[in-house]
């Protein structure tokens, strides 16, 4: 029974990790189109891009990539945190605390 929940928990982690990885995605990729494109159309200046190029390409694979590394480090953080728990449990379940809650 337990590791059923732990595995949803996983999961769970997972899922909302790779959605924050998806948002973090679209944010840098659009960001970066824009940024590019206002430099090549010379409404801003700036040394730190040369406008749209391959670069503005290579933005877009962060789309596939962050939710990807997002929802890795998210299954490995809750796998961490479920198994931590259980160890909790396992150490701490029978004992009685002093006073009343």
């Amino acid at each position: 029974m337990w590791k059923s929940k732990l595995v949803q928990f996983v999961l769970v982690q997972t899922i909302v990790m790779e959605i924050i990885g998806l948002i973090a995605g679209i944010l840098y990729a659009f960001g970066g189109l824009i940024i590019d494109a206002l430099v090549s159309f010379g409404w801003i200046t700036t040394n730190e891009t040369p406008g749209l190029s391959y670069g503005t390409i290579l933005a877009f694979g962060a789309l596939v990539g962050m939710p990807l590394i997002f929802a890795i480090v998210g299954f490995l953080l809750g796998l961490v945190e479920a198994l931590f728990y259980k160890l909790v449990l396992m150490l701490f379940r029978g004992m009685k605390l002093a006073g009343k809650l």
